[in-house]
Order: C-alpha cells, then sequence, then structure tokens
C-alpha cells in the first residue's frame, strides 16, 4: 500500500459549462495500485457520470501509501488547486495498519471535513477496514471512527467501499490488501449509489 505514484487527473469533457468538480482524496484503493488506473473505480465513475448526463470534473488526487495527517498537509493545495465542489474522502487505512492512533485519524479527517466545507466543499466519506490480525479492540475502534465522525459532522458516508470485496479471493490482488481489477466495477457502483442523490441536490 506504500508505492507513490503522481496524481492523476480524470477531467470529464462536456460541451456544456462544468457544474460541479469532484475530488478523490485517497489512498491506494483509489489510486489504482496494482491495476491500468484507467480501469480503476474512479474511472469508471467518471463514465457513470457521462452517461447520467452530468457536467462534472473528476480529479484523482489520490497517493499510495497516504495516511489521513498526509491529506490533511495536502488540502489546502488540493482545494485551491481544484476548487472542488464535492469531495470523496478515502483516508484511514494506512494509519490502521500502521497502528495509529484511531482517535488522532478522526481529529485528521474531521479536520480535512471542517477545511473542505470552509470552502464550500460537501464531503462523502468512504469507510475503509483493516485485517482482523490487529485485535479486535483495536480494529473497533479504527472502524467506529467512520460512523461516528461522519453522524457528528453531519455527512454522508459509504461504511466499508470494499464491503462487497474485501473477502472474495478472486476480487483481491495477491497481496490480499488491493482489490484487483475485476473488483473495480463494484466499488464504483456501491459508491454510486450514494453519490448519486448529493449530485441531485
Amino acid at each position: 500500500m506504500f508505492r507513490v505514484i503522481g496524481v492523476l487527473a480524470l477531467v470529464l469533457f462536456s460541451t456544456t459549462i462544468v457544474a460541479k468538480s469532484i475530488v478523490v482524496l485517497g489512498d491506494s484503493i483509489s489510486a489504482g495500485y496494482g491495476i491500468d488506473v484507467k480501469k480503476g473505480w474512479v474511472a469508471l465513475l467518471q463514465e457513470k457520470l457521462i452517461k447520467g448526463n452530468k457536467s462534472c470534473q473528476i480529479f484523482n488526487a489520490s497517493i499510495s501509501g497516504d495516511t489521513t495527517a498526509g491529506g490533511l498537509a495536502r488540502i489546502d493545495q488540493v482545494l485551491a488547486d481544484y476548487k472542488p465542489g464535492i469531495i470523496l474522502l478515502e483516508l484511514g487505512a494506512n494509519d490502521g495498519l500502521r497502528g495509529l492512533s484511531p482517535r488522532l485519524m478522526e481529529n485528521n479527517l474531521a479536520e480535512i471535513i471542517r477545511r473542505a466545507e470552509k470552502n464550500g466543499a460537501k464531503v462523502m466519506l468512504l469507510g475503509m477496514r483493516i485485517p482482523p490480525n490487529y485485535g479486535k479492540r483495536y480494529v473497533d475502534m479504527f472502524y467506529q471512527v467512520y460512523p461516528e465522525l461522519a453522524k457528528k459532522m453531519n455527512i454522508t458516508l459509504v461504511p466499508f467501499i470494499l464491503e462487497d470485496v474485501a473477502l472474495a479471493k478472486e476480487l483481491m490482488q495477491q497481496d490480499g490488501l488491493h482489490p484487483n481489477e475485476k473488483a473495480q466495477r463494484i466499488i464504483a457502483d456501491k459508491i454510486w449509489q450514494y453519490l448519486r442523490p448529493i449530485l441531485a441536490l
């Protein structure tokens, strides 16, 4: 999960005026680690927007290996560069894999959300889980960050974006952490269920 790739911009071309821009701020799950990034869930989400005649641009500002601290360090520049109307926030997994404090992770995510909202962006939080070998207490503390934060800050939560993927070996890469190419459509469909109502607002 720690290979760093450059920031990828996926642009939806349209003859109409751009109504919104969407930024994906995430780690390797969003950056397309181990697969052709053009076949990743962010690119597939782009296709759904085109088919739905949504006048949007998607910018993928995800970096493999990124933590919530890294996202917080980058958020001001991301907001300045892309001026997003919506942010899909997919961070935290690497905090968990490194055994970092769930409370610190929550504080970082909360500050990212506050800064985004201050700049007029809606935030959708994409929940993650970590393997059970980290111990039930830590795993539970980690996962509870997402629903508790979403409730406290009144934002949309996708409970676990790999819910139908993580336990299916045929949908995961050999490392057992990253979804393979076959899983990307499932992930995109799941996120689209939550994103579509936001776009309709």
